[in-house]
């Protein structure tokens, strides 16, 4: 069985160890993220994050008032210790106001300001976008300092692929616009990202964080000059940057040039471009440019003041690193020295820019790094291989090493899209994994932590999406637009297509957001929990893996088994 709700699993030995390692790198600060959601039996879900900083018998006090101005009226008889979130039965027809107090040992802290109950009953919020456009890709982060997340829209919802074959690259028809908005929906600002940079997400990658460390999240984006466009619509020359925008105003602050085009044999292996967030020294985020999947790989690291720390290139001594990339990046910690390291995807670059290991197995269309196995020590990483072998393409690897744990005995053909991985089955311990075949395949792999094969059927599509919603560690896992708890329980349903997942509101469940013709939408669970752990957010690995959302394949973000596992 997975451990139950609020056990303590260690990680290096304690609790009071991970509290002193989380300190030694640089934290956004987040408020209370207090959502307040309308239930279908009139009743309203209240819930509110755990911090890493709050202390271990921080308890906490709910209050409603029917205007932001009104008296408050506590809800709780008794100050509430075991959860984040509390069901309102006596809210009545209106639209009350909500605040969360916390209480403890450390004397009681200044509530934030009312939360309003959202329009309902419904268990999302919308973000109303400036025109009918459907966003592209979403960010997160805190534009102005105030600790609540603001979103970072890209738009509109266009993708054309490098490859030169029919149905794959096609004419842009616009240019990307990237929006800002205000937690509450304020509109802030515009930014063009123009003719040089085609309508595809692999000549646009966009990362969101505040680099800087002054509490007021950067944005950072590949741009060029004018309009390079030939006649047929490609982009093969002119000038390229890293650009980074300022949060508040999206006013260009600072330019670097972009790695080259040198070297590359043609067009589609040169317009695919990533951009990641690592913390290289264990203390400060920095910033990773990429260029390169199937062929040559250039990577690039910039310090928090954009002063360039390192270039490696797969090249030379490192030919053998060629083609290994994978569709996206992953920061995390894989030796666990404090310091993060790259996962470029069947090969890892460690913090310095040298390589660390490289499985020589191609490209990896599924590519997640996870504290998979809770009963081996450290992270794992989980592949399926796009290139056809004779066994193998789908297996669980040691982080730290690269040495396999076990993988599939089947031939294969095509291994496609992202698969998925996380603990949906509760008679298995660990995150389970799922990955399937395309263009020819039909196998498709369920497997336990330990490599047990669990299913050869599919689980409704290549990519389904596991999100903590229910109580518990288990995840429910959604395919298409329906929320299923393992095997097959259909609990519910979303609209849109999904553009991030994260724990960007409310306790530890995390958000599902979709992209719809003119909105976003955030949904939030309203099924209360029984235990409490501190926000996902504040996990590193779970951290810049929802920064690298906005880049790329979507990756569903993984935690390193730290804040999660830390129930108190």
């Amino acid at each position: 069985m997975s451990p139950p709700s609020g056990v303590l699993r260690p990680f290096l030995g304690s609790t009071v160890l991970w509290l002193a390692l989380a300190g030694l790198h640089a934290a956004e600060h987040l408020d209370r993220g207090v959502v307040a959601l309308p239930r279908s039996d009139g009743s309203v879900y209240v819930g509110w994050r755990l911090l890493a900083s709050d202390p271990p018998d921080a308890a906490f006090n709910v209050y409603r008032a029917e205007s932001a101005q009104a008296a408050r009226t506590r809800l709780n008889a008794r100050p509430i210790t075991e959860s984040c979130n509390l069901v309102d039965p006596t809210a009545g027809n209106g639209r009350p106001f909500y605040t969360v107090e916390r209480i403890g040992s450390g004397g009681s802290e200044q509530p934030a300001a009312g939360v309003q109950a959202a329009a309902g009953p419904g268990d999302f919020v919308r973000l109303k976008l400036d025109g009918p456009c459907r966003a592209q890709k979403v960010g997160l982060a805190d534009f102005d300092g105030d600790g609540r997340l603001d979103y970072l829209v890209k738009k509109p919802d266009f993708n054309t692929d490098p490859y030169q074959q029919p149905g794959y690259w096609k004419k842009s028809e616009d240019t990307y616009k990237l929006e800002a908005y205000r937690h509450d929906g304020t509109f802030l600002w515009r930014y063009d990202m123009g003719w040089a940079i085609e309508e595809g997400m692999w000549y646009s990658p966009i990362v969101v964080y505040d680099l800087d460390g002054d509490g007021k999240a950067e944005v950072f984006c590949k741009a060029g000059e004018g309009d390079p466009r030939e006649p047929a619509g490609h982009v093969r020359s002119g000038p390229e940057y890293l650009v980074m925008l300022d949060g508040a105003t999206g006013q260009v602050k600072q330019r670097r040039p972009w790695p080259n085009r040198e070297g590359f044999d043609d067009y589609n292996y040169y317009s695919r471009n990533l951009l990641g967030i690592a913390y290289l020294d264990g203390r400060r985020p920095h910033l990773i440019v990429e260029r390169g999947t199937y062929k040559i790989i250039k990577v690039q690291a910039y310090d928090p003041a954009l002063a360039l720390q390192w270039s490696w290139e797969a090249s030379g001594e490192y030919q053998s690193y060629r083609g290994q990339g994978m569709h996206g990046m992953h920061a995390a910690d894989v030796d666990e020295d404090g310091r993060d390291e790259i996962v470029i995807g069947s090969a890892v670059l460690d913090d310095h820019g040298k390589p660390l290991w490289n499985r020589r197995k191609g490209h990896p269309d599924a590519c997640y790094v996870a504290d998979v196995d809770p009963a081996r020590p450290g992270l794992e990483i989980f592949y399926g291989i796009e290139t056809g072998r004779q066994s193998n393409t789908v297996c669980l690897v040691e982080a730290r090493t690269g040495t396999m744990l076990w993988g599939n005995p089947e031939i294969t053909v095509h291994v496609h899209s992202q698969g998925m991985v996380g603990d949906i089955d509760p008679s298995h311990p660990g995150m389970e994994c799922y990955a399937g075949e395309a263009k020819g395949g039909t196998n498709y792999w369920l497997y336990s932590a330990q490599g047990e094969r669990l299913s050869d059927q599919s689980l409704g599509e290549l990519a389904p999406k596991a999100v903590f919603w229910l109580d518990g560690p288990t995840k429910v896992f959604i395919v298409g637009k329906t929320i299923y708890r393992w095997p097959r329980e259909k609990i519910g349903e979303i609209e849109g297509r999904i553009v991030a997942i994260a724990d960007c509101l409310g306790d530890w469940r995390e958000e599902v957001i979709t992209a719809l013709d003119g909105e976003v939408r955030i949904y939030s669970t309203t099924a209360p929990a029984t235990s409490r752990r501190v926000c996902l957010m504040q996990d590193r690995l779970y951290r810049t893996d929802v920064a690298m959302q906005t880049m790329g394949y979507f990756y569903p973000p993984q935690h390193g088994g730290t804040p999660l596992e830390t129930a108190r």
